[in-house]
């Protein structure tokens, strides 16, 4: 099937899961990633039940504090 990662169309496996494309991605920090699928967020402990599906368009979000 193919999805959209950060702007660039990708080939994948069905049945892909959020959490399987945060490894195959090589997400830096995964533990403060936030994901959209659709620009719906996806709840942080739901990536491992999250299954992707065809035509999904997906960006790894990450919030920034800071400032003084």
């Amino acid at each position: 099937m193919k999805i959209t990662v950060a702007g660039v169309q990708k080939e994948v496996a069905d049945g892909l899961t959020v959490a399987q494309l945060i490894v195959d991605e090589k997400v830096e920090t995964p533990q403060y990633v936030t994901v959209t699928i659709n620009d719906d967020f996806v709840e942080n402990g739901t990536f491992e039940k999250t299954v992707l599906k065809d035509g999904d368009s997906v960006e790894f979000l990450y919030f920034m504090g800071g400032g003084q």
